[in-house]
C-alpha cells in the first residue's frame, strides 16, 4: 500500500516544518539520501514551502517589490515540484519495467506520481484544516464549519488510498500501463515564453 506508506512521511515533513514555521528554514531531511522516503520527505517539503508562500503573497499590506521576489520564488518552486514529481514517477517506472503488459491495457489519465502530488496536498490541507477546527481563539460556529470540511478531507484521503493502490495494482498486473510526459513548462523558458524572448531581442 504505498500512499498508506507515503503518507506518514508527509505528515513527518509538514510536522518538522512547523517546529519553526519559517519560509526560510533549511530542509533537515531524515530520511536515507536515495531512499524513496528521502523524495517523498523532500516532495512534501516544498508544497509546504510553496503552501506557506502562497499565504504570504495574498497578504494585502505586501510591499510590492516584495511580492514580486516571492512570485518568482513560487515560479521556482512549481519548477522543482514539477520535477520532484517526475524523479518519483522514474522510481515507478524502474520498478514496474519488466511488467508484461496486457494487450488490452489502458491508460491512467495520471501518473502514480502525480496522484502522490495531490495526496502531499491533501496532506497539508488536513492539518491545516484540523488547526482552523481546533483553534482556541476562533467561534463555535467557525470550528463547526471547519471540522465538517475536516471530515470530508479525511474521507477523501482513504478514497485517495483506494484508487491509489488499485492504480499501482493494475500496473504491478499489467492491466494498466505508465506513460510519463515530461512537464514543458514554458513560463521559465526564454525560448517559450514570449515576454522573456522579446525581451531579449
Amino acid at each position: 500500500m504505498f500512499a498508506e506508506f507515503a503518507f506518514p512521511v508527509f505528515e513527518k515533513s509538514i510536522q518538522d516544518y512547523h517546529q519553526f514555521d519559517d519560509v526560510n528554514q533549511p530542509v533537515n531531511n531524515p530520511y536515507e539520501k536515495g531512499s524513496i522516503e528521502h523524495l517523498l520527505y523532500a516532495k512534501n517539503w516544498v508544497d509546504t514551502v510553496q503552501w506557506h508562500y502562497e499565504d504570504i503573497i495574498r497578504d494585502p499590506q505586501i510591499d510590492p517589490v516584495a511580492a514580486l521576489v516571492l512570485k518568482r520564488k513560487i515560479d521556482a518552486s512549481n519548477q522543482v515540484r514539477t520535477d520532484m514529481v517526475e524523479y518519483i514517477d522514474s522510481y515507478f517506472l524502474d520498478k514496474y519495467k519488466n511488467v508484461q503488459v496486457k494487450p488490452n491495457a489502458k491508460i491512467n489519465t495520471e501518473s502514480p506520481a502525480w496522484a502522490m502530488d495531490r495526496l502531499s496536498i491533501l496532506a497539508l490541507k488536513i492539518y491545516h484544516m484540523h488547526e482552523e477546527a481546533t483553534r482556541t481563539d476562533a467561534s463555535d460556529d467557525h470550528k463547526a464549519k471547519c471540522q465538517a470540511k475536516l471530515n470530508v478531507l479525511l474521507e477523501q484521503k482513504q478514497d485517495m488510498f483506494t484508487s491509489i493502490s488499485q492504480l499501482i495494482t493494475d500496473i504491478e498486473n499489467g492491466d494498466k500501463f505508465m506513460k510519463v510526459y515530461k512537464q514543458m513548462k514554458m513560463y521559465n523558458d526564454e525560448e517559450l515564453n514570449p515576454v522573456l524572448y522579446q525581451n531579449k531581442k
